[in-house]
């Protein structure tokens, strides 16, 4: 318990850290991803409202849908393409990545690739 407990405080640690100097705004806002063991969720935030702009998650009924994916980084490579598809249709192209206290690899980097071969750039 004390690992995994110390591992989530690590983790908090940084994401604090990176949200202390990016922060969304309405041209560019904050393109955030969580990531849990078997899931993937990425938001679009304009953090002067506080409102998520566009939405997309590996639980949604279109990604569930998808025939099977390999694994978890392609999963995660489609939610990011998703998720760039429906900004560049809201007129969203820039926005800040928010890797929330996640390492830059595997997933994470999955879903940033994803994104900016839809079109986002960051």
């Amino acid at each position: 318990m004390g690992a995994a407990k110390s591992k989530i405080q690590a983790r908090i640690k940084r994401k604090m850290r990176i949200r202390k100097k990016i922060d969304g705004n309405a041209e560019r806002p904050r393109l955030s991803v969580y990531r849990s063991l078997k899931n993937i969720s990425v938001q679009i935030i304009d953090d002067s409202t506080g409102s998520t702009m566009v939405a997309a998650s590996s639980v949604e009924k279109i990604a569930i849908q998808q025939p099977k994916f390999e694994n978890k980084i392609e999963m995660a490579k489609y939610i990011g393409k998703l998720v760039g598809e429906r900004a560049i249709k809201k007129g969203i192209t820039k926005v800040v990545f928010d890797r929330n206290g996640f390492l830059y690899h595997g997933r994470v980097k999955a879903v940033s690739d994803g994104a900016r071969e839809a079109g986002l750039v960051f």
